[in-house]
């Protein structure tokens, strides 16, 4: 999908980064995402979700707290209150730059913050939190052992997830001053609630508490076998997935129809309208952008016509490849296949037929992993030529074009 990227003052005046996942087409909504502490826009369970709304017809906006990633400041100038503040601000963002979110998302401490932040963002009629601490001084414990050195100290550097952080005496009273929960049971939005009764950070008890503090409409979804990260894609998929259903129901909206094929095999390709080139290409469930660079007018938000025609190639023989190595029971660990487009001129190909004008060239350079003898890599080179795409490309082809009445 394609992203903006750019800064916005945060509620210390210090610039923050941040990234704008758009919809093909025109978004259903606005949503507002807070990443879990210490992590990032571009933490992967931020970038799926974001990704995967964005399927749905949703923009998020997701950006650095202060000190994190591409964001300016100090880390051990932020506190709880601070994100809740920063929230505020790239709420106030979106409304002036597009529209007020409706929707509220926060992984981790981000859940609490969204829960916190919510009753100054108005138009907000949904929350939904996912991992999300019933209380913020919950996160003290990833660094409790430190805990009286930084009362005694005012400062002290701590380790989290193998990074260093410092961490002040005001963060700690900060969170220790929180009410949260009177906040949730004041909420007045639609709230939704993911957990994964196996998270081991941040226990399914926190989820528990959130959803008897607020009142209804409420819902709880367990994340079986997810881990507090989402670290699994299946997992953020879909994550995305509930959240995109139960907002349509809320937002009073249904998605955007896409285009999708009459039938297996069937590619369709329609502009966006977003840029100059940019199409979207449906097949199936599956969906992907193609644009051209911005030397050319396009915004580079996704692969060109030739680099799909090349990828296309280089996918078939690899998949090509490894299906007769495996029922050769070859040692074939991994094959590489990159690919090349340009044009040449006709009388410089001796092999070619054609000796006027310029012909296309596709060069193809395979690499072999594995304990392959010169034998086996010769024949692998020689089923490579073999692929379904290769000898469509090389034999003769008939596009049939017709207007859709």
């Amino acid at each position: 999908m394609p992203s903006q990227k750019f800064q916005f003052s945060g509620a210390d005046g210090q610039l923050l980064a941040a990234v704008l996942d758009m919809p093909a087409q025109k978004p259903l909504a606005f949503a507002l995402f807070a990443h879990c502490f210490t992590c990032g826009k571009d933490v992967l369970a931020a970038k799926r979700v974001a990704d995967a709304l964005a399927m749905h017809g949703i923009a998020v906006l997701r950006f650095d707290f202060t000190g994190l990633g591409a964001s300016e400041g100090e880390f051990a100038n932020s506190h709880f209150s601070s994100n809740v503040a920063d929230l505020i601000k790239a709420a106030d963002h979106l409304r002036d730059m597009h529209e007020a979110p409706k929707l509220l998302i926060g992984h981790s401490l981000g859940g609490a913050a969204v829960l916190a932040a919510a009753e100054s963002i108005p138009e907000a009629k949904l929350v939904a939190t996912i991992a999300a601490p019933a209380d913020p001084a919950h996160v003290t414990g990833l660094f409790k052992e430190h805990i009286d050195t930084i009362h005694e100290k005012g400062e002290v550097e701590v380790s989290l997830a193998g990074r260093p952080f410092r961490i002040k005496r005001e963060f700690l009273h900060d969170v220790a001053n929180q009410r949260l929960m009177e906040k949730v049971a004041h909420l007045k939005k639609a709230l939704l609630i993911f957990h994964s009764p196996t998270d081991n950070t941040v226990g399914i008890d926190n989820a528990s508490h959130i959803f008897l503090a607020a009142k209804h409409p409420k819902s709880f979804v367990a994340l079986n076998g997810a881990d507090h990260l989402l670290s699994q894609k299946k997992d953020s998929a879909y994550v995305a997935g509930m959240i995109a259903t139960w907002a349509m129901r809320f937002l009073d909206a249904q998605p955007k129809e896409q285009p999708m094929p009459a039938e297996p095999g069937t590619v369709t390709v329609q502009e966006t309208r977003q840029g100059k080139f940019q199409q979207m290409i449906s097949t199936g469930p599956h969906r992907l952008l193609a644009d051209e660079p911005v030397s050319v007018g396009g915004d580079d938000s996704g692969p060109g016509p030739y680099d799909l025609l090349l990828a296309g190639l280089g996918a078939c023989t690899s998949m090509t490849m490894r299906m007769y190595a495996e029922r050769k029971a070859l040692p074939l660990d991994r094959v590489t296949v990159t690919l090349r487009h340009d044009k040449i001129h006709a009388q410089d190909c001796e092999d070619c037929e054609t000796k006027v004008g310029t012909i296309d060239r596709l060069e193809r350079v395979i690499a072999m992993e594995g304990a392959l003898d010169g034998e086996q890599r010769k024949k692998l080179m020689e089923i490579a030529d073999k692929c379904p795409v290769h000898r469509t490309l090389e034999s003769e082809i008939k596009i049939v074009t017709r207007a859709k009445g």
